[in-house]
């Protein structure tokens, strides 16, 4: 099957992120799948379920027109500021439009290391996947805005913590985007004036269409 990707953001400069593919894993076991929000996505839950679908959920197989990136992004961690955190174990695949004509992303979390993992491994444990996609389910049937969960998949690997080996997992969420107030710190902590433009105009673009007619367009986003 298809995937219909149109990456807006790996459009935008090479700063912004970190291009890098999902690293393989030894199996690729389908724990649980949103049928309902694949559907939203136009698409096809029987592919998602194929062996084809499967290693995409994994991080084995990338689909055509995927742009496999890290995104850069800055905040706050253990109580203090950080200039750059960064996806450390995450992935953005693409922009899908669904049928609502939204655009929505497609991210694999646990799928390896990247240029922001610092010391990590980029892995996740399955237990944390498993509660990610309960949670992320809960708060949409609650009608709370935040990102859906679309798969959930064992890799056959164990992922050493501190309690020692657990299985491991890879959670594919789907989100409206991953800008963060962390991505403008980022640029921000760099005195990047232009690349902050770069994003703001991004983010109207995507979120704020509106905001782009405003006699200020910036200060309409606040």
């Amino acid at each position: 099957m298809h995937i219909r990707f149109d990456n807006t953001y790996a459009r935008l400069p090479e700063r912004f992120y970190a291009r890098q593919e999902p690293a393989r894993v030894p199996d690729q076991t389908l724990i649980r799948l949103n049928h309902e929000l694949a559907a939203q996505l136009t698409i096809d839950a029987d592919w998602l379920r194929s062996a084809d679908g499967v290693a995409m959920l994994a991080g084995n197989a990338l689909p055509e027109g995927a742009d496999p990136i890290a995104q850069a992004y800055a905040g706050h961690q253990f109580g203090g500021f950080s200039p750059q955190l960064g996806d450390g174990r995450a992935l953005l695949l693409g922009e899908v439009v669904d049928a609502d004509g939204a655009r929505r992303d497609l991210q694999l979390k646990g799928s390896g290391r990247t240029p922001f993992s610092r010391g990590g491994d980029g892995k996740s444990a399955l237990g944390p996947v498993i509660r990610e996609y309960v949670v992320s389910e809960a708060m949409a049937a609650l009608g709370v805005p935040s990102t859906r969960a679309l798969a959930a998949v064992a890799t056959g690997e164990r992922v050493m913590r501190q309690e020692g080996p657990l299985l491991g997992g890879v959670f594919t969420r789907v989100a409206a985007s991953h800008i963060r107030v962390g991505t403008f710190q980022y640029f921000l902590a760099r005195q990047d004036i232009d690349a902050l433009r770069l994003l703001a105009d991004h983010a109207m673009v995507r979120h704020y269409p509106d905001a782009a007619e405003a006699p200020a367009p910036y200060l309409a986003l606040l």
